[in-house]
C-alpha cells in the first residue's frame, strides 16, 4: 500500500487558483531584465529571494507588480507561463484554470493582445508537449477604479474565446465586491464564469463572501476561508454547492498561518475546498506542494487527499466530458495507491 505523500505526488492534479505572474521565478527574471536590457535592483537571485519578506497583502503586492516590469514582449509571457506548466508537470498537474491580470501590463503601455497570445501560445504547447491542459481567467485589479474594470472588459471582447471567466484580485482593503456589480452583470451577459477573491482575515471578510453571493453571483469563491466565522454562511455555500479555492503556503506568508485546520474543517462539513498555489515563485512551494504542507500540519488521509483533487475538478469550469475522464484518472490512481 502507498503511502498519503506518494499518492499525493501521483494522483493527477488540477489547480483553480494560481496567478501566471505569481509564477515569475528570480532566476526566469534576471533572464528576461537582460534579455530586454533593463537593470534590476538585487545582486543576484538570493538577494532577490531575501527580499521576498512578506507579513500582509499589501507588502506582497509591492514586490508582486515590481516584478512584473522585466514582462514587456509575446516572448516573455510565452516563457512565463511555460516555465510555470513545466515545473508542475514533474508534481503531474494536468489541468489549470490561470489568473492573469492584463491592466498590470497595460498601464505599463503593454498591449492587451501581447499578454495574451504568449499565454495562448504557451498553453498549446504545453497542452501538445506536457499533457497539460489549461484554461484562463482574466482579473480586474480591485484596487483600480471599476471604469479601469469596464475598459479591460471591453478589451478582451477580441479575445473572447480564449477567456474561460473574469476574476478579481489585487488589494481588498475598502475595495469591496460590490464595487464591481455592474461589470460582473456586463461579463455574465457575454458568457464569462464568474469568480472572485475574498481574502484571507481581511477586514469586513464576512460581508465581502455575502456580497460575492448576493451582489454579485460568483461560481466560486477564492480563498473565502472567514466564511467559516459564520454558520449561516456556510449552509448557503453548500447550498450553492459553491468551490473554495484555498492556498495553504501563501496564507502562512500573509496571515497567521495555513489555514491548514481550517481545510480539514471545511472537508468534513462537507464543502467544496480545494488546494492551490497562488503565487508560487514568491510563496515557495507548487500544487504538491501545497498538499504536502496540509498533510505536515493536519496529517490528510488518502480519502481527503482523494476529496481535495475531486473537488478541484468537480468545481472546475471543465465541460462534462472532460471533467468524468478527469475524476476516472484520479480514481485510478487512488485504487492503484491503495493496493
Amino acid at each position: 500500500m502507498g503511502s498519503v505523500e506518494d499518492l499525493i505526488q501521483s494522483v493527477p492534479k488540477a489547480e483553480l487558483h494560481l496567478h501566471v505572474e505569481g509564477t515569475l521565478e528570480p532566476e526566469l527574471k534576471f533572464a528576461l531584465a537582460e534579455r530586454n536590457g533593463l537593470d534590476l535592483p538585487y545582486a543576484g537571485v538570493e538577494e532577490m529571494r531575501a527580499a521576498y519578506d512578506f507579513d500582509d497583502l499589501p507588502s506582497f503586492l509591492a514586490q508582486y507588480y515590481e516584478g512584473m516590469s522585466v514582462l514587456l514582449v509575446e516572448q516573455d509571457f510565452y516563457d512565463l507561463a511555460m516555465a510555470y506548466f513545466t515545473k508542475v508537470a514533474g508534481q503531474n498537474l494536468v489541468y489549470v484554470e490561470m489568473f492573469f491580470d492584463p491592466q498590470a501590463h497595460t498601464t505599463r503601455g503593454i498591449e492587451f493582445g501581447t499578454v495574451i497570445t504568449g499565454l495562448r501560445r504557451a498553453q498549446a504547447d504545453a497542452q501538445r508537449r506536457l499533457g497539460i491542459r489549461s484554461h484562463l481567467i482574466m482579473c480586474f485589479l480591485r484596487d483600480m477604479s471599476a471604469e479601469s474594470a469596464a475598459e479591460t472588459l471591453e478589451q478582451a471582447a477580441e479575445y473572447r474565446d480564449w477567456i474561460l471567466g473574469v476574476g478579481l484580485d489585487s488589494d481588498e482593503r475598502n475595495n469591496p465586491p460590490i464595487k464591481f456589480r455592474d461589470v460582473y452583470a456586463d461579463a455574465r451577459s457575454q458568457g464569462y464564469r464568474l469568480t472572485m477573491h475574498c481574502d484571507v482575515d481581511q477586514e469586513n471578510s464576512v460581508a465581502h463572501i455575502w456580497q460575492c453571493l448576493n451582489d454579485i453571483g460568483v461560481e466560486r469563491i477564492d480563498n473565502g476561508v472567514n466564511c467559516l466565522e459564520d454558520e449561516a454562511l456556510v449552509a448557503e455555500i453548500k447550498r450553492r454547492g459553491l468551490g473554495l479555492t484555498v492556498c495553504p503556503i501563501s496564507n502562512a506568508y500573509v496571515t497567521d498561518g495555513t489555514k491548514a485546520a481550517a481545510i480539514k474543517s471545511m472537508l468534513e462539513r462537507g464543502m467544496r475546498v480545494t488546494v492551490n498555489s497562488d503565487d508560487p515563485a514568491y510563496f515557495p512551494g507548487y500544487i504538491a506542494d501545497n498538499f504536502m504542507r496540509v498533510h505536515d500540519e493536519v496529517g490528510l488521509s488518502a480519502e481527503e487527499v482523494v476529496r481535495l483533487v475531486r473537488n478541484s475538478f468537480e468545481i472546475s469550469w471543465l465541460d462534462d466530458g472532460s471533467r468524468a475522464e478527469y475524476l476516472r484518472r484520479v480514481d485510478a490512481a487512488a485504487a492503484g495507491s491503495a493496493t
